[in-house]
This record gives structure tokens, sequence and C-alpha cells, in this order.
């Protein structure tokens, strides 16, 4: 099988793929979650003319100069609203978002007056409307202010909470289930031996299906044995989900199992093999409903094609827009020319006084060096056959 450019195989991974369906869900629980729908207030904000100040509520013409003198007739906290009407030289003591009285159409905030029992001295001249918020003032009733496909957070919340919904619906969270696989691996914290090595691929592909608005399950490490594998895949789609990952046991060694004990269990492979680096070993199918996709063994490999092609899925599979992170900025230091395959080189992320960024890839890139990648800003996308480059040249990046 020849290797697939990386953008055919993107398109062709998500061909197909639409959010998995709406549910409701209470407001206070819908944080990271996507709206399935546009949301439209259920009331105007404020719904009537409202103070914004402590203060007294009056007619400006009655306190257009220090040393008007006005009876105070009544107060309005908030919640409880003067019934009565302010007339000529007459005020009302209101509190902040208390409705402004018929009558009145200003407010003397309390530090400008001078309150003796029921009379009241104006200190400094009001202006008509000052410190009034009119109704609407926020949003009205009917209008449209958080846009399907929005991801939720505090501030779309704390709106959406004001424009008097109690429920949201929002995109159904994809289960991803992963598994590791590898005789090599024992799990963090525990203690390796001889020939082993700590798993860390299945952390951050958790981590990344999180922040993508997905829900991980972590099946554990798969020994390098079919049977132990069969039984992973089996558990991941008996818990109903809705993208399998397996990390290593892609490739073509005698200890990669993966692909044949996926095809066993009935997987249509949609691709193998990409033109990338790192990641060549990427690999993608079906199995029934649920999307497979295979990630490299290797640690940066592993997270460089979550990236490219698990982030986009789970977006899609969210409703979330596909967007890439994909941007420029200005090369430090000399690029060779490329081979076939399409690089993505870890790189230093500077921005400048002036706005300005530039990048500086990292002298060594094996897919092993973690370390290298979590000290990165950005991949350098280098595309196949691309020529040597010098610094100063603009570069297509991923920001990470």
């Amino acid at each position: 099988m020849s290797l697939m450019p990386v953008e055919d195989a993107r398109a062709k991974l998500l061909s197909g793929v639409v959010p998995l369906g709406v549910e409701p869900v209470p407001v206070a629980a819908a944080n990271g979650r996507v709206l399935a729908a546009d949301l439209a207030a259920r009331r105007t904000q404020p719904p009537f003319p409202a103070s914004a100040m402590d203060g007294y509520a009056l007619r400006a013409a009655d306190a257009a100069a220090a040393g008007a003198r006005l009876t105070v007739i009544g107060e309005a906290p908030a919640g409880h609203g003067f019934s009565g009407t302010v007339g000529p030289a007459e005020a009302v003591r209101i509190f902040t978002g208390a409705p402004v009285p018929a009558g009145a159409d200003s407010i003397l905030i309390q530090e400008n007056a001078s309150r003796s029992e029921a009379s009241l001295t104006v200190l400094e001249p009001v202006r008509a409307g000052q410190f009034v918020r009119p109704a609407g003032l926020d949003f009205s009733q009917g209008d449209v202010l958080l846009s399907a496909g929005t991801r939720l957070d505090f501030k779309a919340l704390a709106l959406a909470a004001a424009m008097n919904h109690a429920a949201l619906p929002v995109w159904r969270k994809p289960l991803v289930a992963i598994i590791a696989t590898g005789d090599e691996l024992v799990p963090p914290g525990q203690t390796p031996g001889p020939d082993q090595i700590i798993a860390s691929n299945h952390c951050g592909v958790a981590a990344l299906v999180e922040d993508c608005g997905g829900r991980p399950l972590d099946l554990g490490i798969a020994a390098d044995d079919p049977t132990a594998i069969a039984l992973k895949v089996r558990e991941g789609i008996a818990a109903g989900a809705d993208v399998l990952v397996t990390l290593g046991g892609a490739s073509v060694g005698d200890h990669d199992l993966v692909q044949s004990v996926l095809g066993s269990e009935g997987m249509e492979l949609a691709f193998w093999k990409i033109a990338m680096r790192p990641g060549k070993p990427l690999m993608a199918g079906h199995l029934g409903r649920t999307k497979v996709l295979g990630l490299p063994g290797n640690p940066v490999s592993s997270l460089v094609c979550a990236l490219l092609f698990l982030r986009p899925l789970l977006y899609r599979l969210t409703g979330q827009p596909d967007g890439t992170g994909q941007t420029t900025a200005t090369l430090t230091a000399p690029v060779p020319a490329n081979d076939q395959r399409q690089d993505y080189l870890r790189a230093r992320l500077t921005t400048h006084p002036d706005g300005t960024r530039s990048v500086t890839p990292f002298d060594r890139q094996d897919s092993s060096m973690l370390g290298l990648l979590a000290a990165s800003g950005a991949l350098i996308i280098r595309p196949p056959h691309a020529p040597a480059l010098a610094a100063g040249t603009t570069v297509d990046i991923l920001e990470l």
C-alpha cells in the first residue's frame, strides 16, 4: 500500500462524519459542551429601566442645580419596586438593580446627596438619564446571542442562564476508548523491568480527547498477544465507544499485531501508512459504527497524529468548526530540503513586541523525545519535496 498524503487521509477519515446527536443538559452542567442549535433570549435584560447605582430616583429637571431640595417619598430595593409615581420635587431612595419608578428619569448617586429624614439636598447637578439602564440594554427577547457550534465556557454559560435557559441543547460527547499495546509498557508509577518503559501516550491522548469535548475511556495496556488485544477491542465496542484508538502495534514488525487483530474482529480498513514524519504507520478504519484510529507507538508520532487526525475527528463529531490551528511564522534558522513525506518539526515559537512571530526548529527531531514536544510552541509544516529554506523565510506552522 503506497503512502497517502496527509490531506487526503484526513479528508477520507472525515468523509461522512456528522455530530452524534443532541441531548439536553442543565446549564450548570454544560461547561465545555458544544451548542447544537442557536440560542435565543427568552426574556429582555434588563426587563425594565433599572438603576445602575445606589442613590435616589428623580426627575433630572428637579436636580439640575446644586442646592435643589426634594422630598423623599419612598424606597425601592432590588426586587421590590416602588409602586407610586415620582412627581415634581420628589425622589425615591433606590438601590442598584431596582426598577426606576414611574415619573423618574435619572439617578442621583448617594455620594452626591445630603439626606435629612424626608428632605434631600442635591450636591451635584444631575443630567437626564444619568445612571439609568434602559430596558433591553443587554439584550431583548428573541435575540440570538449564542450560535450553534459554540463551545460553552464560563462567559457563555452565564449568558445562557441570564437568557433564562435552564437546559441547553448540546451535541453528545463522543466516547473514545484508548488501548495501549506492547509488552514493553508499564503504567506510570510502577517500576519497569530491565527491558520495559513507562507508558505515556495514553495520558496525552486522553487529555486531548477531553480538550476536544470527548470522553476518554482508558482500557489499559494490552500485551503483544492477539487474544489480549482482541479482548480490549471487544471491551471498547461493548462500552459503546464512538471512536476506538489503539496506540502502537500498527507497523510492519513481527510483534505489530493490531491491524491483523482488528481485521479479525471485522474492521474495514480505510487507509494505512501516511506520507508524514513523524507518524507514518497511522491506520484508520471502522468496526461497525465505531471509528478506529491506530496511532503509532513512538510518543511524539502518536501525539502529532492525534493532533492531525483525532482532533478534527472529534471536532466533527461534536459539531465544532474544523479549525486546525495552522498559521505562519518566520524561520530563525535554515531548514534542509524535504523528501517525499510531509514533516512536522518541533520548534520554539516566539512572539515579538511588534506582534510578529518566529520559529526556531530544534536540532534533534527523534520521535521518541517527548521533552522536545513539551518545550515546543509549534510544529513547522514542511510539505513533501519542499526546497531548503533560509532563515527569514515565512513558513506554515501548527500551533501547540
